[in-house]
């Protein structure tokens, strides 16, 4: 057995673990999905209908659109957006996700220029905005920025920020991947965290654990183009039901549980800075998730790992680099898992992982 075979048996092993809901298992994720789920044909009608029907009014917007993953919906919204201006500049913060983690699909496929603005290292504010002088087709914000822990701005920068695009003609589109975290940071209903931008994304599969699949919602007729770029792009398959039916049945599970997952959070963040070798970021955590910094080399933090989930306690299977070889970092986004452990055994696990 190969050695990423061997973390995998392991992972689905453990009995307990530290981030999220804890390993994904085929058997859990198709409980989500009810045995009466109404079905959809080609994304219209059932379930699916259902589902875009409870995210407009979760989000306070016209009308919603439910796509297989987040990459098209970014991408279509975008394009619409883009096709309505005549312009073709998209600005965003140099770590969002569309600029670092999609291979450079906004240029590639649909001939978008991706314009970074402002420091990579802290969250884009209203101020870094004023360098751009070319009118773009659309401003994104990422809320919480996932590359930098989680963090959000101050509620009335990001609001201010929605201004700027409006005062250039242009739209401002929320990538809220994680907007039900964010919504929780800000201690506001999803809908006012959506309500001062033109159209808004969603996920299901991160922080709820659903299937994986997302919504973009907004005014009807951009919601109706997006619509017709999923059938273009290949995602309005014969059935979108299972993911659409997953997505409901974590939504409502799990979306009222997300201010005590943050107060997991910050609890412990305030139970592990104390460790020696450990830093958290952000401190304290501003939604259910943050990073840790940890004073240790990879292959020393993969073999603590693999010790503990050969206990029955998974982790993570390897750690992110810094420009430090001495320090790894890792992500830990808070959910049913982590809540189920006590502050002492996240501790304990933590210092394991130091060395």
């Amino acid at each position: 057995m190969s050695e990423p075979d061997d973390l995998d048996a392991l992972r689905l092993a453990c009995d307990r673990a530290l981030t999220g809901h804890g390993p994904a298992r085929a058997a859990d994720l198709l409980a989500t999905i009810p045995a009466d789920t109404d079905l959809d044909r080609y994304g219209a009608g059932g379930v699916v209908a259902e589902l875009e029907a409870e995210v407009t009014r979760l989000l306070g917007k016209p009308a919603a659109v439910y796509l297989p993953s987040g990459t098209m919906a970014q991408q279509s919204v975008l394009r619409v957006h883009a096709g309505r201006s005549g312009r073709h500049t998209v600005v965003g913060h140099p770590e969002c996700h569309l600029f670092r983690h999609e291979g450079g699909a906004l240029a590639r496929l649909q001939g978008l220029v991706e314009r970074p603005v402002g420091d990579r290292h802290r969250m884009l504010q209203r101020a870094d905005l004023d360098a751009v002088a070319e009118p773009p087709a659309a401003l994104v914000v990422e809320l919480p920025q996932r590359d930098l822990g989680g963090p959000l701005p101050p509620w009335d920068d990001v609001v201010e920020q929605a201004a700027w695009a409006h005062d250039r003609g242009t739209v401002a589109h929320l990538d809220g991947a994680r907007l039900w975290e964010a919504a929780a940071g800000y201690g506001l209903p999803a809908s006012d965290v959506a309500a001062p931008f033109d159209t808004v994304y969603v996920s299901f599969y991160k922080g709820l654990g659903a299937l994986a699949g997302c919504c973009v919602a907004g005014p009807a007729d951009v919601v109706a183009e997006v619509r017709e770029w999923r059938g273009r792009m290949g995602g309005t398959l014969f059935g979108l039901w299972p993911g659409a039916a997953s997505a409901l049945t974590c939504l409502r599970r799990r979306l009222p549980l997300f201010p005590a997952y943050l107060e997991r959070a910050r609890e412990v963040a305030g139970a592990v800075r104390e460790l020696p070798g450990v830093r958290v970021v952000p401190d304290p955590p501003q939604t259910p998730m943050l990073h840790l910094l940890l004073s240790t080399t990879p292959d020393a933090f993969r073999a603590a790992a693999r010790a503990l989930a050969e206990e029955g306690l998974w982790t993570w299977a390897q750690p992110g680099v810094t420009a430090d070889p001495t320090v790894v970092r890792v992500e830990l986004p808070v959910g049913d898992a982590t809540t189920a452990l006590s502050l002492d055994e996240i501790c304990a696990a933590v210092a394991r992982l130091v060395g």
